[in-house]
């Protein structure tokens, strides 16, 4: 009886999946079928749209939800027709325009991801409309379409900043498989350049000014917290504040340091970073005692900022636990292992919380002590 029982369970458990999956195939089935009507619909309105203020030889047509927006060139309109009817079917909006000179107009104006220019043209040729759109607009992926016969002039359209090219005559599938192609790559070339990235600084490298430059101090061990801490010869500490967390924080316009001679514990507040009307506290790496403050700083805060290493230090430490605390900083290839983790936790931030909605904006606390919180691994643990 039991097994019977065990049995029907497992039917049923069975049924339900085979249903469940079935009711989801078709009602992915049904929504493919359901844009893709749309999107023909979307075509056969476009193409009677006049859009000749813009450009005389322009035809527009604009889908729900595009992946992307394509700016054709070419001056056979069978090929753009070609490409409106393909590439809007597949989910794209798309303008055409038979000339390079009204090409340049429209990407002046427009937000187009792509340009897919032919490379035999009367007037301005594609290895021209490549040129001028990489001049005028760098952030716009150029590809180049070409006959056979042409190949080899396509591939030096590249030299001048062109993405790829695309043979004709092509399939519908080998466009669409193209155009699918391309966009991949485009997407992981923005998502690599918005990236921050790390840059080692040594004494024969010079810290990087480049703003989604981070700067990683090669010889000072660094804190959970973001404040770098430098082993002086008469046993002294030097205390900063690192560079991820000053291209978080801005323009920096007072340093408030604890007073010299003051015992402070690892962890306790040390000193505070004013930018306009936000106040960011930094804790002790280390306990010990304050024995001097940067007086540099307090007259000239920007050297925080333009020095963060050299003439930007903070305060000077007698520390009185060093053997243990220094266990929870960081150095060389650990630090880092951990930058990498914290840009890869701030971009995540910044995507997170520029999904919602409403609420303050994300603030230099926010990132800097969530940081913190964050479990740690320690020089010792490495």
């Amino acid at each position: 009886m039991k097994a019977m029982v065990a049995l029907m369970v497992v039917v049923t458990v069975v049924v339900f999946l085979i249903v469940d999956v079935t009711t989801r195939l078709a009602l992915k089935k049904y929504q493919e079928n359901k844009e893709r009507q749309q999107r023909a619909e979307a075509l056969e309105l476009g193409l009677k749209l006049d859009y000749s203020e813009e450009a005389p030889t322009l035809k527009r047509v604009e889908v729900a939800d595009p992946k992307a927006w394509i700016l054709a060139v070419d001056d056979e309109s069978i090929v753009l027709e070609s490409f409106r009817k393909i590439l809007v079917l597949s989910g794209f909006n798309v303008d055409t325009v038979e000339n390079g000179k009204e090409a340049l107009g429209l990407i002046r104006n427009h937000e187009y991801d792509f340009v897919f220019t032919d490379l035999k043209m009367p007037e301005m040729d594609g290895i021209d409309v490549v040129k001028a759109v990489k001049h005028v607009r760098p952030d716009i992926d150029v590809i180049m379409i070409t006959g056979y016969a042409t190949i080899e002039s396509a591939v030096d359209a590249m030299k001048y900043g062109a993405m790829d090219y695309v043979q004709k005559p092509f399939t519908a599938d080998e466009l669409i498989a193209f155009a699918s192609q391309a966009l991949i790559r485009r997407q992981a070339r923005i998502e690599k350049e918005r990236r921050p990235k790390l840059h080692l600084v040594t004494p024969s490298s010079s810290a990087s000014v480049e703003p989604k430059t981070v700067n990683v101090p090669a010889g000072l061990f660094i804190s959970p917290t973001h404040s770098w801490v430098y082993l002086c010869r008469d046993g002294y500490l030097l205390v900063g504040i690192d560079d991820f967390a000053l291209k978080v924080i801005g323009e920096v316009d007072e340093v408030l340091a604890v007073r010299v001679g003051q015992n402070v514990r690892k962890g306790e507040r040390l000193f505070d970073v004013i930018s306009g009307n936000a106040t960011v506290s930094f804790v002790s790496p280390v306990s010990g005692r304050v024995a001097t403050i940067n007086e540099g700083i307090l007259d000239e805060p920007e050297l925080v900022t333009r020095e963060p290493y050299d003439r930007g230090w903070v305060c000077g430490i007698e520390p009185s636990d060093l053997p243990n605390e220094i266990r929870s900083l960081r150095i060389g290839a650990e630090a880092i292992e951990w930058y990498q983790h914290e840009v890869d936790r701030y971009v995540e931030m910044v995507d997170a919380h520029g999904a919602g909605e409403g609420g303050r904006p994300l603030s230099p606390a926010d990132v800097l002590s969530s940081s913190a919180e964050e479990p740690q691994q320690s020089v010792a643990d490495a």
